[in-house]
């Protein structure tokens, strides 16, 4: 009885558990126009969130985010999206409030959807990607989640992104040797 008890405990485990998949891709715009397509970031850990300006719990993670830039610097990047009703004006005031040190790009809804799978949801969410373009973890502010959104919990993360080995890569096939004569 007990074997039967810890299989289905096991089970019910392994279904719970996300199965990490692709982040979907996306090439949108910051504030000078500048064009920033997910792709160019292969190879480096990504933190994306989705915040909007009037999100008080976004303007907290703001602060977090600028820790985690000042320490990690280049090995990670971080790339914030705004949605509607934000628009240039009132991200540019929440850059100049908060100090942003990050980009923050334009969505209207359609790549915070592909993300979220969801028709409405509660900001701020991150999502956090590693150097193959797979979403790793994923948080939604929350109880449960406020170490990530107010403390230190998020640089424990991306220091466990950086101190993962990367994938290795798939041996090529050799050439054929020449046949002798």
């Amino acid at each position: 009885m007990r074997i039967l008890f810890a299989m289905v405990i096991g089970a019910a485990a392994l279904l719970a558990a996300d199965p990490p998949r692709r982040a979907p891709g996306f090439a949108i715009t910051d504030r000078q126009m500048k064009v920033h397509d997910l792709y160019d970031y292969r190879g480096k850990p990504v933190v994306l969130e989705f915040m909007q300006t009037s999100c008080p719990h976004c303007a907290a993670f703001s602060e977090v985010l600028n820790k985690v830039k000042q320490k990690f610097g280049d090995k990670v990047t971080i790339l914030a999206v705004a949605n509607p009703p934000d628009n240039y004006n009132s991200v540019g005031q929440f850059i100049n409030a908060h100090k942003i040190e990050y980009p923050i790009l334009f969505d209207m809804g359609q790549v915070a959807y592909s993300y979220v799978l969801k028709p409405s949801f509660d900001l701020p969410q991150v999502y956090l990607i590693d150097t193959q373009g797979m979403i790793v973890s994923s948080y939604g502010y929350g109880p449960m989640t406020r170490e990530i959104f107010e403390g230190d919990a998020l640089i424990g993360e991306v220091e466990r992104m950086l101190a993962a080995p990367a994938p290795a890569a798939t041996p090529k096939k050799a050439a054929p040797a020449a046949k002798k004569q």
